[in-house]
């Protein structure tokens, strides 16, 4: 008997054995079993876990489509430390009318020196330039329980006694910030049931709040602009900082170049001695070099001095595409999607930001 015919009792996903990141995995042991449950769901059953699942923007999109026909509240989350790389695009299109609640996760990880309401406007502006106005904005730390109980007067809120669907793309905290809802709000003991969304084949998970309402989980879109596609699993941690980032002053002439392990650079091209701030993860080496030195450097000791990429990787490591700007105000955030940000205090400045092609560098006023 194929295993093909097998399906999920809690979400009524196709059951697989072969690849545990994948949906629908189960172990071969479950097959043995009268009610069959795959892995995520077993999680969920079990120990009160929800795990992110990736899936194709068409999936992702039918998974729109299907939420603009009902009446509900959209809570978007995204990643402070990485905004724009963690955006979804285009989202408005796709919900209808049904407001959006915008959450922004991992506010541990800015420094302390940045405030709260700062942030919160800064989201704002953020998200009015992108085409989106959120009905409120919020600040939470998913892996620190920080501002969770807020989020979730907020959906409460704003909500109206509808449903709520939970969006965000993977990496930005979402399965953290829903577990850290369910003990919030559901009380670790109740039952958390799951359930299949009639017109697609992939499972939201449902999460039941009271009058009869639910908050569903949707899988966690891949936004392919995403500095963390381009390095090995393995070295995730190091694009994920889990403590606050500390901020690393670097003394700059003309013509100096500061790699950021092998992932970017930047050449600080022109406009006398300068103070450049980097905020960039602790664990990420930042090496200082001359710039006319600087690609023999990298062809040299990409993969060893300059990790990540790992030595393996070098050769399908995407090519180092520069980007140049001219600081016209002071104060101002060199921005690589994932990676962090470089600020310079002063206009007139020329740089070039390199980064791996497809990955977005931008300019934006010093959040700090």
């Amino acid at each position: 008997m194929s295993e093909q015919q097998f399906s999920c009792i809690g979400c009524g996903v196709s059951i697989q054995t072969e690849d545990p990141k994948k949906l629908g995995f189960a172990p071969e042991s479950a097959l043995e079993k009268d009610d069959i449950i795959c892995q995520r769901c077993f999680r969920l059953k079990n120990y009160n876990e929800i795990q992110d699942v990736s899936l194709t923007d068409d999936d992702f999109l039918k998974i729109l489509h299907g939420i603009g026909e009902t009446n509900g509240l959209i809570v978007k989350i995204v990643d402070i430390f990485d905004f724009n790389g963690s955006w979804l695009q285009g989202i408005q299109r796709f919900v209808g009318g049904n407001p959006i609640l915008l959450i922004g996760n991992k506010s541990d990880i800015l420094p302390k020196s940045v405030k709260h309401q700062k942030l919160i406007n800064w989201m704002k502006r953020e998200a009015k330039e992108l085409g989106l106005k959120p009905i409120d904005v919020c600040l939470v730390s998913s892996a620190r329980g920080h501002g969770i109980r807020e989020a979730a007067e907020l959906i409460d809120l704003h909500r109206n006694g509808q449903d709520v669907y939970v969006v965000g793309c993977t990496n930005v905290g979402k399965s953290t910030f829903i577990n850290r809802m369910i003990k919030e709000v559901a009380g670790v003991n109740d039952v958390i049931t799951t359930s299949h969304y009639p017109g697609t084949t992939l499972d939201l998970i449902e999460i039941p709040l009271e009058n009869g309402a639910s908050l569903y989980d949707t899988p966690g879109i891949i936004n392919h602009h995403q500095m963390a596609h381009f390095v090995d699993k393995r070295d995730l941690k190091l694009l994920s900082p889990k403590k606050e980032l500390k901020p690393k002053i670097f003394q700059l002439n003309e013509n100096q170049t500061l790699y950021f392990g092998g992932l970017a650079r930047l050449d600080y091209v022109t406009g006398g001695r300068e103070s450049l701030v980097c905020y960039i993860p602790n664990e990420l080496t930042i090496h200082r070099t001359k710039r006319e030195n600087a690609d023999s450097l990298y062809e040299k000791h990409a993969g060893e001095m300059l990790t990540p990429p790992r030595k393996e990787d070098v050769d399908t490591f995407p090519r180092l595409i520069p980007h140049e700007f001219t600081i016209k105000e002071g104060k101002t955030d060199v921005v690589f999607s994932g990676l962090g940000w470089v600020t310079i205090n002063n206009p007139g400045k020329k740089v070039i930001a390199f980064a791996p092609q497809g990955v977005n560098v931008t300019l934006r006023k010093s959040l700090i």
